[in-house]
């Protein structure tokens, strides 16, 4: 099908337009590229094609260029490719331009500056409150509903989707255990999160207020911050999350911009307790509602196992944004937020295994066999859409990755269009030991050191 002809209600279509950065078979060339349907537009060529200003911001091997431009020039980018694609007297000249999706490789988007995780979700923090802390009268900390808790995660270790996700080896100690001991983790997770990127930098000392998130914050992305329990479990007192965090963080191949996502908008939840003027939106500061109306799916294997709803989000991102500059900490080009574990009310719309598993108490069901956590090659795939104009559907960029152990061959940190890449549930350098349970060696497997009693805390996000 001709790259102009995208289906009616394709949720790629010209009212979505994400940025992704592809190279080409033969070449190690990365340039910039937009998606529409199954195919993504060199947006480079195109502009000098057509003679447009923006070339400078589009012929790069990354998009932090057009990051660093701010809003104004966001926009004006938008508004061009959105008459590239579909100005009928553009299409000679732009169909040479286009790559089937299938035959490109995709690679990390953006050059990842700094990396903040959140935990915004009040359903994902009571349901951890409640696994580690049952007696708790509360199962919020008390601090939960004052400020969004974060931590600063590692940015080194930011990976597109597509690339294997090796299991990462750390102390460990069960409570029935004298001793710790290292090994690799046997309590492997997802969080299904979104992801924002920020573009226009601020200055030291100089907080970002709630207003102008919009100012700063560029799109989204879907995120998996992958997370080994039971290393993160005994690690985190005092200091919070360490390695059990920092060996990997998945996140899309494709940048949906924030005007993409308009039709999206929708208000967050009630807030119940009052908030220091620095994070109040109840006074409507803001330009439109801070939350988004993003409907996740987590599937194991290519089995869906949870619908996370993001409108549930107590925290919204302007909020996140506020709180982690209010200190004068200052902005990066390409700093990359999480928004914590997605969870909804419901227990098919939990974002992590560690609340869909009870904490290994109640496995999941799926055809290979049950999980309690990963297992090596588990291949796990995150997608989304969002409500956009007129109902049709916004899509989100999938991420995925497959577990590998630390013998096995894994990905190369590039992922193909289709096929054995991204959107696809499948990784780089996919051969032996690739099944569900390969390569589990014994004390490795999730079954092990797995009972609801393991440690406490809550050392998550």
């Amino acid at each position: 099908m001709p790259p102009f002809d995208v289906p009616e209600g394709d949720p790629f279509g010209p009212h979505n337009l994400p940025y992704g950065v592809f190279s080409i078979p033969g070449t190690r060339e990365r340039t910039v590229g937009v998606r529409l349907g199954d195919h993504v537009l060199d947006a480079g060529a195109a502009a000098h094609a057509l003679g447009s200003p923006y070339a400078a911001l589009l012929a790069r091997p990354t998009l932090n260029p057009l990051l660093a431009a701010g809003r104004t020039a966001w926009s004006d980018v938008r508004r061009a490719l959105t008459a590239w694609v579909t100005v009928p007297s553009h299409r000679e000249t732009l169909e040479p331009l286009f790559h089937p999706l299938s035959s490109v490789t995709l690679h990390l988007p953006f050059e990842v500056a700094d990396y903040v995780d959140f935990y915004a979700s009040e359903n994902h923090a009571r349901n951890v409150g409640r696994i580690f802390r049952p007696d708790a009268a509360d199962s919020l900390t008390p601090n939960w509903k004052h400020l969004p808790i974060g931590y600063h995660g590692r940015s080194g270790t930011v990976v597109v989707s597509g690339t294997d996700v090796v299991r990462p080896s750390g102390q460990r100690k069960a409570p029935t255990d004298a001793a710790p001991v290292f090994g690799p983790s046997v309590r492997l997770d997802i969080e299904a999160e979104v992801g924002f990127v920020v573009g226009t930098p601020s200055e030291p000392g100089e907080p970002v207020a709630l207003g102008d998130f919009r100012e700063h914050v560029f799109g989204l992305c879907l995120l998996n911050d992958w997370s080994a329990r039971d290393i993160q479990a005994w690690e985190y007192v005092p200091l919070g999350p360490f390695l059990g965090k920092s060996f990997a963080t998945s996140v899309s191949a494709w940048i949906t911009p924030l005007e993409a996502l308009e039709d999206a908008r929708v208000s967050p939840p009630e807030r119940t307790h009052e908030l220091l003027p620095y994070l109040d939106d109840t006074g409507g500061e803001q330009d439109g509602p801070g939350g988004y109306d993003l409907r996740l799916s987590v599937a194991v294997n290519g089995h869906v196992v949870s619908e996370p709803p993001f409108s549930t989000m107590y925290w919204t991102a302007a909020q996140q944004l506020a709180h982690l500059t209010v200190n004068g900490a200052s902005l990066r080009t390409g700093d990359l937020y999480g928004s914590g574990t997605v969870s909804g009310p419901s227990e098919r719309e939990r974002g992590s295994l560690l609340e869909l598993t009870w904490n290994g108490r109640d496995p999941l069901e799926l055809p290979e066999g049950g999980r309690a956590f990963l297992e090596d090659g588990d291949v796990v795939t995150l997608s989304a859409w969002a409500p956009g104009p007129d109902g049709v559907r916004v899509g989100l960029g999938e991420v995925t990755g497959r577990v590998v152990g630390r013998t096995a061959r894994h990905g190369t940190g590039e992922a193909a269009g289709s096929g054995a890449g991204a959107e696809s549930g499948a990784s780089a350098g996919l051969g032996a030991e690739s099944g569900p349970g390969a390569g589990l060696g014994a004390g490795s497997g999730p079954g092990a050191e797995s009972g609801p009693g393991e440690t406490g805390g809550t050392g998550d996000a």
